[in-house]
This record gives C-alpha cells, sequence and structure tokens, in this order.
C-alpha cells in the first residue's frame, strides 16, 4: 500500500504555516518538541499499526472501511493545531461556522432548505438524540424498526426507557409493510424507523410506502441513513431504490454519517431535523427564535457536549473539493461503486460455486453462500473461504443472514427460520470496480482451494 506522497506534507506545511501566521503578533510560546524518545515512540506506533488489515487498499472488501480523502485528512491535521471544541463557540469560532455550513450542505443534498441540526461523534449518538427526540414527541409510545434495522435501535430505546417493538422483514431484507400495518393499528407506535440500507445486507426499505400508511396512522418517521444515505447522489439506482431516496424530504429526521461514505475520519455524523421549532426540547428556557438565528449556538442543540472541531474542518473541506452535486465526481464514485456492487453479483450468479439472494444489491454490499448439500456445511465453507481468500490478500466479511433471503429451495431440509453463515463485501471504494477483476481471480481461486478438500457428494 502506497504510502502518503511528499507532496501532501509539503501542502500541509504550506497550510499549517498559513495558520501560524494568524498568531505571530504573540509571544513566543513554542510546542513541546519531539525528541529522540518521541521519535521511538512513533516508530514502535507505527510497527504495532501493522496488525491491521490493509483497510485503504481496494483487496480490503470486507466491513464498512473506507479511507478518509487526503483533503480530509490534511484538514483534520491543520485543525488539530488548534484543538477546537464545537460545543461553545468561544471554544471553536471558525469550526463552529464551518460545522453549520457542512451540515447545510448535507441538508440541501436531502431537500431540505430549514432544519435542524449538527454533527456528532457518530451514528450511534446521532441516532440516540434522533429517538431522544422522538420519545418527547410521542411520549409512552413505542419504536419500531425493521429485523434487519441496526441493533443500536433496541439498545438506544433501552437507554431512554422507551419500548422497542421488531418488525418483520420480507424476503428481500426491507421492512414487512403487512406486518408494519398491522402494528400501526394498534396505535402504539410514535416512531418508525426506516433504514436506507441496513449495514449487513444493504436492503433500502420502501420509505416511499411507508409515508402512504402516515397518511392513514398518526406516527414519526425517522431515517436511518447512517450507512447508506449519500446514495441519494446516485443515479443508477434501481426504480424501487430511487423511490424511496426521492421520499427523503417528507421524513421527520435523517441520521448519515460522513465517516462512511463521505470521506472523513472516524468519528463523524450527523443528526437533521425537518422541524427546527424541536430545537426546544434541547434548552427550554430558550425562546424558539434563538434556534434558527444566525448566531446558532452548536452546544445548544447537541445532548453531546465536547464535540472535535477538526471533524467539521475535515468535512467542509472535502465539501469544497467535491461538492455534493448529482453527476459530480462525488456522486459518480458511488454509482461506481454500486455498479462493483451489481458486477460482482452477477459474477457470483453465474458460478456453480456460490448462492446469490433473491434480491440484486441495491447499493454497494453484496453477499452470498457457497453452493453445497445443506446449510451447515455452507456456512462451514463460507468460513473456509473467508480465511482461504484472507490468503490469497483479498479481505472478506462473515454474515449471519436469514436463509429465506435466498431462493426458496436452495437448501430443502432447511427451514425458512434458520439462519446461515455467507461471505460479504462492501464495495464503497471508488476504486472497486476497477479492481473486480482482482477480486473475483483471489475468491475464484480461494473457492476452488476450499471446495477441493471436501469430497463431490458433500457439495451439491
Amino acid at each position: 500500500m502506497a504510502e502518503p506522497s511528499n507532496k501532501f506534507f509539503q501542502l500541509l506545511a504550506q497550510a499549517q504555516h498559513r495558520l501560524d501566521e494568524s498568531f505571530a503578533h504573540l509571544p513566543s510560546s513554542p510546542a513541546p518538541p519531539l525528541d529522540e524518545a518521541a521519535v521511538t515512540i512513533l516508530n514502535e506506533v507505527a510497527v504495532k499499526l501493522h496488525d491491521n488489515y490493509p483497510y485503504a487498499h481496494p483487496l480490503y472488501a470486507g466491513q464498512m472501511l473506507k479511507p478518509p480523502h487526503p483533503i480530509a485528512r490534511a484538514a483534520y491535521t491543520l485543525a488539530m493545531s488548534v484543538n477546537p471544541n464545537n460545543h461553545a463557540l468561544d471554544g471553536g469560532r471558525a469550526s463552529s461556522a464551518m460545522e453549520i455550513e457542512a451540515v447545510a450542505a448535507i441538508a440541501k443534498m436531502f431537500g431540505w432548505p430549514e432544519h435542524l441540526g449538527h454533527l456528532t461523534g457518530g451514528g450511534t449518538f446521532a441516532n440516540l438524540e434522533a429517538l431522544w427526540v422522538a420519545g418527547h414527541l410521542a411520549p409512552g409510545k413505542s419504536i419500531a424498526a425493521s429485523d434487519q434495522a441496526h441493533y443500536t435501535h433496541s439498545r438506544i430505546s433501552s437507554v431512554l426507557g422507551l419500548p422497542f417493538t421488531e418488525i418483520p422483514s420480507d424476503n428481500t431484507g426491507r421492512m414487512d409493510l403487512l406486518a408494519l400495518e398491522a402494528l400501526l393499528q394498534t396505535q402504539n407506535i410514535g416512531t418508525v424507523v426506516v433504514t436506507l440500507g441496513t449495514t449487513a445486507i444493504g436492503a433500502v426499505d420502501p420509505l416511499d410506502e411507508i409515508l402512504k400508511l402516515r397518511q392513514r396512522y398518526n406516527f414519526r418517521i425517522h431515517v436511518d441513513a447512517a450507512y447508506g444515505g449519500y446514495f441519494t447522489l446516485a443515479s443508477n439506482l434501481s426504480p424501487q431504490t430511487r423511490a424511496a431516496y426521492d421520499a427523503i424530504p417528507q421524513a421527520d429526521s435523517i441520521v448519515i454519517d460522513p465517516h462512511k461514505h463521505g470521506l472523513q475520519p472516524y468519528g463523524c455524523g450527523c443528526i437533521l431535523f425537518r422541524d427546527p421549532s424541536v430545537g426546544r426540547l434541547y434548552k427550554h428556557d430558550s425562546p424558539y427564535t434563538y434556534f434558527s438565528s444566525k448566531d446558532l449556538h452548536l452546544g445548544e442543540i447537541s445532548l453531546e457536549c465536547s464535540r472535535a472541531g477538526a471533524s467539521a474542518v475535515a468535512l467542509w473541506a472535502t465539501q469544497q473539493l467535491l461538492p455534493y452535486s448529482p453527476g459530480g465526481t462525488f456522486a459518480q464514485n458511488l454509482e461506481s461503486s454500486h455498479q462493483a456492487a451489481l458486477e460482482l453479483h452477477r459474477r457470483l450468479t453465474s458460478s456453480p460455486h456460490f448462492i446469490t439472494p433473491t434480491a440484486r444489491p441495491e447499493l454497494d454490499i453484496v453477499f452470498w453462500a457457497v453452493n453445497s448439500a445443506n446449510s451447515q456445511l455452507s456456512s462451514a465453507l463460507a468460513q473456509q473461504i473467508f480465511d482461504e481468500a484472507a490468503r490469497h490478500d483479498l479481505h472478506l466479511a462473515l454474515a449471519t443472514v436469514p436463509i429465506r433471503l435466498f431462493p426458496s429451495g436452495t437448501w430443502p431440509q432447511a427451514e425458512q427460520t434458520e439462519t446461515i453463515t455467507c461471505l460479504r463485501s462492501v464495495l464503497m471504494k471508488p476504486e472497486h470496480l476497477a479492481w473486480i477483476e482482482q477480486i473475483w481471480q483471489r475468491l475464484t481461486a480461494a473457492a476452488s482451494a476450499s471446495i477441493a478438500v471436501n469430497t463431490p457428494w458433500e457439495l451439491c
């Protein structure tokens, strides 16, 4: 994996010098130097960091890990020389202003000219704030989410003391609308969490259809788009998936993680509310106008106190270089990731070694099972191929999913309520499309090596 070029450090040094000039009139107060002892420690850190997968390389196609853009790294590093705290304006004036602009750019991407929102340490805390507000606005009523939604929603509901209801998913991994409506008829559901897309299989809940149910039943809609939110910019989604994204402006709240597809360092999440008046729930003794004024104080609309201003600086800088424009470079990169997923799925479907699910990839997550006589052997072979692929420098992931996501009759002896261990890839790097052939060669080599140790009657 190539190291950062000298040009990166040269540009960073120039920017650091420009920043230092603003404080040059102050009496000298040099920072502690990095002496030989520090050099030794840094080298030891570098050696310890060898114990990682090559997350930034295209052959890492496992978990949801995407390297930050170089401008995000540089801007974050530059801001760390100030170390701003975006809880209060006097702790981060410039970075707070940049956060407001950066969050507004995200809101605009979702079609919200008016909003209330801020950055968080990640999607978990952003979702916590969304459900905290939901609990205040629908007291005593349940939070409902699909059985394929992130486990954080049930955990957060427990932390907040809110009842939680799990809604079954259909055989494509999306929220089952009939099951949802049956629960809504009880009048016990206050907020429905709609996931665009799920972190296990990338399924996109039918937000457009759920909005039709809201016309008949009174409930809030929170969109958890921590992983998939940026795909609203992609032009190559299926009509069904596109319809769900086009309905986002009608949701009540949205969560998105810029540290996933937004090219940011960890941790950088974002919570948005369509109605700015929910700000009253954060600070009861402040008038509503305070929260919509130009002098918005981010610390007054966040449950977190100290927050890294450097995250806002990095996000703002990245947005300036790669704006959220349909058809722009940022959007094209998302389209490339989706195309990579479709191409890998096509090859998997044509292979005798693998079984693909009923639904095609909606975003850039692909999962597949190993073709074998029964589900137990398939799960065991998935583990073997996972290990063997790593020996070929291809790093995948394993996921446990319901058997019902695969075509009926694939494993005749298995119950539809059972689960199976599958192989899984998140092709979220823009380079992945160009690397599909390399990925495929290593995957098929790993599969052939693993399957060869099993006798033919064990397979299929």
